[in-house]
């Protein structure tokens, strides 16, 4: 092997390395944003965010007058062959003397208060609350100065998102708002039949159009002065955008209203967060956020899950079908596990109250979230997110698909020195952890093992394969359990294997991580085929990761094997596949 040994070390990525370490990873924002995609990747995502971990989305609106089929019952109730159309006919009449519109003087909110809800949702462990702004159906649900179709102007005749705002902040609770207004402009199906095509109501069907047309020039300045509004109004901290959005005719516009709320965000002199779906914007300028999914990796930068407390509807419907509180716990700590945030919504009634099945898991995730919350807010993904048997198909809408976890399936969050192992079901009388056998975790040492909350040590033992936790004879909680396991020591990672292009050439990349509070200084050396190609000097500051990476020429044939450390002390070793290129 020649020994023309190329060598690097030190931070994959700053904002990585923050979110290893478990530390803050983000001034405050300070550039002056352009209006362009390069000029956007300045932007940082507030270490609030992420340590915050779980907020409650909010879909409130004229909807939830027909309470019937889900939040699409505008739209639906104008398309021949939906559920909703024949719903309609036979219980309003038809849609030209009964529109859309004959919901809004029914939709009161007589019953809402929006302190018992803040108090609700501080009891839930939410820690962002995001009520939906406007959504498909035109309707305002704040003080708008562009639109008579407002909640401040026609059926409660309060601005019900100010309010909001207001009894939440005195939680101490993050408020954002979210936009879905964009797919207004192809939202409804205009017809002489209905009352769409009635021009003394454009102001909430739009105008007369064909539906599959781009939006036009008129309604992308409509809907950029309308969002520029909510952020002027009511300063959020979080702003999320629905699909739409995403259409190719919005890209200047996202570029305008992403530099607007990112000046607004350094104006206020706080971090602020923007949220998109799909590809709307280019990676590093926004957080992405998954509909009705999951992630099946890490993902450096972090991103959110938004899912519903029910599987029919977002907005509130008679007869829905709501998740279990186990199932949604599991769902938090898996999208915790992985880098992400979970924003879980409720569909309130039309008179401004709760349904009692919402209210009960809120309540239920909060009590867990009080005895475990150590091990979710302010946590960091460790270098895996987790084992187990129970696979799942990422991205958005998969959730219907995926199966219930088991004793066996196991998350890891991290925070210090501290590791968090949860197993997201009942253990029985022992729990393995193959994550933590000395075969895979070289150069660290576990120093105790406590299920999370009970003040007493519990038995265990670590062999090359996995560490082992002996359970207690009774053990006590519910839904997922938490074991905190103190650790010492560096990790280093199982060395990742790629060629370069030209086929020539070999790179070992591996990840040292310091468990201990001070720095932790070694000389490794790396290993290919038994045999020391290069030696360094490393210093890892306390509590944090770096990145080594090694080249060298490949060896022309036969088996590779690499490993990195010292004499005492090795990483896991790593074994080529020529073929697919990676260990």
């Amino acid at each position: 092997m020649n020994l023309r040994m190329g060598y690097s070390i030190g931070l994959v990525l700053m904002m990585a390395a923050a979110v290893w370490a478990g530390e803050a990873p983000h001034a405050q924002p300070g550039p002056k944003y352009e209006p362009t995609w390069e000029s956007l990747k300045q932007y940082r995502v507030p270490a609030w965010f992420e340590d915050d971990k779980f907020g409650i989305f909010i879909h409130w609106g004229v909807y939830a007058v027909p309470a019937f089929d889900n939040e699409w019952y505008p739209r639906n109730m104008y398309r021949k062959g939906e559920a909703a159309f024949e719903h309609h006919r036979k219980t309003f009449g038809d849609q030209k003397s009964f529109g859309y519109k004959d919901f809004i003087p029914k939709f009161t909110a007589e019953k809402w208060d929006p302190q018992a809800w803040a108090d609700l949702f501080a009891q839930a462990g939410a820690k962002f609350v995001v009520p939906v702004a406007e959504h498909h159906d035109g309707f305002a649900m704040y003080d708008s100065s562009h639109t008579e179709f407002s909640a401040a102007k026609m059926g409660p005749k309060r601005d019900i998102t100010g309010e909001l705002a207001k009894a939440v902040r005195a939680k101490g609770i993050q408020f954002g708002l979210s936009s879905h207004y964009a797919y207004n402009y192809y939202y409804y199906t205009h017809s002489d039949e209905f009352d769409t095509n009635d021009p003394k109501f454009v102001g909430l069907y739009n105008k007369p159009h064909d539906e599959n047309v781009p939006a036009s020039e008129e309604f992308l300045n409509l809907w950029l002065a309308r969002t520029t509004e909510i952020v002027d109004k009511y300063q959020p901290d979080i702003l999320w955008f629905d699909f739409g959005f995403n259409r190719p005719e919005f890209e200047p516009y996202r570029q305008k209203i992403a530099a607007y709320y990112y000046n607004k965000g350094v104006e206020w002199n706080k971090g602020v967060v923007l949220q998109y779906k799909h590809e709307a914007f280019p990676e590093g300028t926004a957080v992405l956020d998954v509909e009705r999914g999951k992630l099946d990796a890490i993902r450096p930068m972090v991103w959110q899950t938004d899912t519903s407390i029910s599987r029919k509807s977002w907005g509130y419907i008679d007869n829905d079908e709501f998740k279990t509180v186990d199932s949604l716990v599991d769902d938090l700590v898996d999208i915790v596990s992985k880098n992400g945030v979970l924003l879980l919504n409720i569909g309130p009634r039309a008179d401004g109250t709760i349904p009692d099945e919402a209210r009960d898991r809120l309540l239920g995730i909060g009590k867990w979230l009080g005895a475990n919350g150590e091990a979710i807010y302010g946590t960091r993904p460790w270098r895996v997110y987790g084992e187990g048997p129970t696979k799942f198909k990422p991205g958005p809408m998969a959730e219907g698909e995926a199966k219930p976890f088991t004793a066996a399936d196991i998350r890891f969050t991290r925070k210090g020195n501290l590791l968090y192992a949860v197993c997201l079901d009942k253990p029985a009388e022992a729990v393995r952890i193959e994550s933590l056998g000395k075969g895979s975790a070289a150069g660290i040492e576990i120093v105790e093992v406590k299920q999370l909350g009970k003040p007493d040590p519990l038995v265990w033992s670590c062999d090359n394969a996995a560490l082992t936790i002996r359970m207690p004879a009774a053990v006590e909680g519910e839904h997922a359990f938490v074991f905190s396991i103190g650790l010492k020591g560096c990790l280093l990672g199982k060395p990742r294997l790629s060629i370069g292009k030209d086929g020539k050439i070999l790179t070992a990349e591996l990840d040292v991580e310091n468990f201990e509070g001070q720095n932790y200084s070694a000389t490794l050396s790396c290993f290919v085929n038994g045999k020391a190609i290069a030696t360094r000097k490393v210093v890892v500051p306390p509590q944090q990761r770096q990145t080594l990476q090694f080249t060298d020429e490949l060896p022309a044939e036969g088996p590779v094997e690499v490993v990195v450390g010292t004499d005492e002390v090795k990483s896991p070793v790593a074994k080529l596949e020529r073929a697919a290129e990676k260990s």
